[in-house]
C-alpha cells in the first residue's frame, strides 16, 4: 500500500544521498546516491585553461557538484521507490560542516563568475580545509586577551575548520574576493536557499561552527575588526534568520520542483550538520541521550535540559537548540577513530597476515581485526593514547600525537590494533566522564556510523570500558534518516509529518534489538588500565611533558 514519505538529503564529503523514509514506520523506501563529479579538490583546481596548484592543507569543492548530484540522487530515489510512495510530506537536509562558500547577494557562488573561476578562494572550503590554522590561533589569542564571552561555549578554543578563521583567511589572502562576497554561508544553508529561494541559517552550524548563540548573536563588529580590519563587515555577510533544525524555511520553488520531479511548494526544513542528523535517527530526543558517530573520527553529541550550562570545559560546543529544538546540545569528539585502525593495517601488516588474508579471501583489515578479537582485556601488554590525529576533546590540542607503551620485539600487528581499539574506548570514557563531572548526566548511549554497523568486537570493548550499555542505530544510513526526520517535522502533522522531533524520532528512528552490555570481569581489568591511561594523558597532554609538540615542530622543519 502506498505510504507517505519524507525525503532526506544527506550531503557527505564525497557524494550526496537521497533517501525516502516512511513517516509512520521508518521503513526506507527508496535511495539514490550521486558522487560529486570533482570530489574533494585538494591538488589543483579543475580549470580548463590552466593548472592552478593548491597548498598541502587545502580542501575545496565545486558547488555545481552539489546541484548536479542532488538532481541525480533524488531521481534515483524516486525511481527506486516507484509505487511505494503516495506522497512526499517534506524535505530535510544535512551537510558536512563547516563547509562554507562566498556568494553574491542573490546566492550565486563567486566561483561561478568567469572572472573568479581560476581563484581557489572563490570555491567552497570543505570542512577539512585546514589552511586557516594561523587565523584560528589569532582568533583564540585575541578572544582570551579580551575575555570574549563567546569563547566559553567552545571548550579550549575555536578550530581552523570553522567559519570565522576561514573568512579571516579569505580576507588576508584574497581581499578582493572577500570584498566581493556579499554572503559567507554554510553549504547546507546554501542548498536550502537554492531549493526554496529563501535565505536562512541553521542554528546547528551557526552555533557549532559560526560562534553564534541565540542570546548573544555573532561576535561583535569591534572584536572582528580588531582581528582584521576587513572583518568589520563579516557579520553582515553571515547574518540571516537563524532557525532550529527542521523548522520550515519555505516551499520548493517551481524551478526545483520541475528539476526534481516533485510537487511545487513542498516544505523544506532548515539544515543540520550531518553527524548531528544521526541523533534523531537513533531515536534520541531527551536530555541525557548521547549519540556517538563512529567513523574515521568519532563525534559525541549529548542532549541537555533546557537552560543547562553552556560554559563546559573540554566540550567542543555548547549550543542552545543546536541539535534539537528546545534542548541544549553538546558536542565533543575524538580526532581519530577508524583511521587509527586503518593506519595500523597499512603500516603493520606482515607477510604472514597477508598470506592468511589471500588464502581465506579476507581483506588485510579483516585478517588483523579477527586476530585482534582473540585477545582478552589487557592481553596485549600494550597501552596507547588515541592521539595519532591530535586530541579534540577534552584538550583541543591538534599538535599532540599518539603513544604506545609496552612494545617489545614480540609485539604483533594485531596487538597494536587491539590496543588502539581499547585506547579509543578509553578516550570516549574520558569524554563521558567529563560531561558528567560538569553536571550533564549521560543516561543512554546509541552509536551509529560504519563501525557501529560492522564492528561488534569494538562495541563490546566500548561497553566494557565505559561500564554502560551500548545500543546501535537501526539504520546504516542514520544521517540520511535524520535528514528525512527534519523533512517530516518541516511538514508538520497536518502535512503528513510530525509537530515534534520526539514524535518523529520515535516513529522514524530507532535502534537494533541487539545491544552490548558491560561484562564485570572485563570491566575490572579496564578500570585499572583506564587509570594508567589518564596518567599518561595528563602527563603528555596537560603540561607534564611537551615532547609531542616539540617533535611535531621538528618534523615540520624538514
Amino acid at each position: 500500500m502506498p505510504d507517505t514519505a519524507a525525503l532526506g538529503l544527506d550531503f557527505g564529503t564525497e557524494s550526496v544521498r537521497a533517501l525516502l523514509v516512511d513517516t509512520r514506520t521508518g521503513q526506507e523506501l527508496g535511495v539514490g546516491v550521486a558522487p560529486y563529479a570533482h570530489g574533494v579538490i585538494d591538488r589543483a583546481l579543475p580549470h580548463p585553461d590552466r593548472t592552478i596548484r593548491l597548498g598541502d592543507d587545502w580542501a575545496l569543492q565545486d558547488p555545481r557538484d552539489y546541484l548536479d548530484g542532488l538532481i541525480q540522487a533524488v531521481r534515483e530515489a524516486l525511481a527506486s521507490a516507484r509505487s511505494k510512495v503516495e506522497r512526499i510530506a517534506g524535505i530535510g537536509v544535512d551537510f558536512t560542516a563547516c563547509t562554507v562558500l562566498p556568494a553574491r547577494a542573490d546566492g550565486t557562488p563567486l566561483c561561478f563568475d568567469s572572472a573568479s573561476s581560476h581563484q581557489p578562494h572563490a570555491y567552497v572550503k570543505l570542512w577539512k580545509h585546514h589552511g586557516a590554522q594561523a587565523q584560528a590561533d589569532a582568533l583564540n589569542r585575541l578572544a582570551r586577551e579580551r575575555s570574549e564571552g563567546f569563547l566559553r561555549r567552545y571548550g579550549a578554543g575555536v578550530s581552523c575548520e570553522w567559519m570565522i578563521p576561514k573568512a579571516h583567511e579569505l580576507a588576508e589572502e584574497a581581499p578582493d574576493l572577500f570584498d566581493a562576497a556579499e554572503k559567507w554561508i554554510e553549504a547546507g544553508d546554501w542548498i536550502v536557499w537554492q531549493l526554496t529561494g529563501v535565505e536562512s541559517r541553521n542554528a546547528c552550524a551557526a552555533g557549532y561552527k559560526g560562534c553564534w548563540s541565540a542570546a548573544e548573536g555573532l561576535p561583535s563588529d569591534e572584536f572582528l575588526a580588531a582581528l582584521h580590519p576587513r572583518l568589520a563587515s563579516l557579520r553582515g555577510k553571515m547574518e540571516g534568520p537563524v532557525r532550529p533544525a527542521g523548522a520550515r524555511v519555505g516551499g520548493l520553488t517551481p524551478e526545483w520542483a520541475k528539476q526534481l520531479e516533485l510537487p511545487e511548494g513542498l516544505p523544506v526544513g532548515a539544515a543540520i550538520i550531518d553527524a548531528h542528523a544521526a541523533v534523531p535517527a537513533s531515536g534520541l530526543s531527551k536530555p541525557g541521550d548521547l549519540g556517538i558517530i563512529l567513523g574515521t573520527s568519532f563525534c559525541h553529541m549529548l542532549l541537555g535540559a533546557p537552560g543547562a550550562r553552556d560554559d563546559c570545559e573540554g566540550i567542543a560546543g555548547s549550543v542552545k537548540e543546536g541539535i534539537l529544538p528546545g534542548l541544549m546540545g553538546y558536542e565533543a569528539g575524538q580526532a581519530g577513530g577508524g583511521d587509527l585502525w586503518a593506519w595500523c593495517v597499512r603500516t603493520c601488516g606482515n607477510e604472514k597476515i597477508l598470506q592468511e588474508a589471500h588464502t581465506k579471501k579476507w581483506t588485510l583489515h579483516e585478517s588483523i581485526a579477527l586476530r585482534a578479537a582473540g585477545y582478552k582485556p589487557g592481553g596485549t601488554g600494550l597501552l596507547a593514547l588515541d592521539w595519532l590525529n591530535g586530541n579534540r576533546s577534552p584538550l583541543n590540542r591538534p599538535e599532540l600525537s599518539g603513544l604506545i607503551v609496552g612494545l617489545t620485539l614480540a609485539t604483533k600487528p594485531e596487538a597494536i590494533y587491539r590496543a588502539l581499539q581499547e585506547s579509543l574506548a578509553f578516550g570516549t570514557r574520558v569524554i563521558v566522564e567529563n560531561f558528567e563531572r560538569q553536571g550533564l548526566p549521560v543516561s543512554r548511549i546509541v552509536t551509529s556510523g560504519g563501525i557501529a554497523q560492522k564492528d561488534p568486537a569494538f562495541l563490546q570493548i566500548l561497553a566494557d570500558v565505559s561500564g554502560r550499555q551500548i545500543e546501535v542505530a537501526r539504520s546504516a544510513q542514520a544521517c540520511a534518516v535524520g535528514a528525512a526526520i527534519l523533512g517530516a517535522v518541516a511538514a508538520g502533522a497536518e502535512g503528513g509529518g510530525y509537530d515534534s522531533f520526539e514524535a518523529a524520532a520515535g516513529a522514524m528512528g530507532g535502534v537494533k534489538a541487539q545491544s552490548f552490555k558491560p561484562q564485570a570481569e572485563a570491566g575490572k581489568v579496564y578500570d585499572e588500565l583506564f587509570h594508567d591511561y589518564v596518567l599518561l594523558a595528563d602527563h603528555f597532554g596537560r603540561g607534564g611533558c611537551e615532547v609531542m609538540a616539540r617533535l611535531r615542530a621538528l618534523r615540520g622543519e624538514r
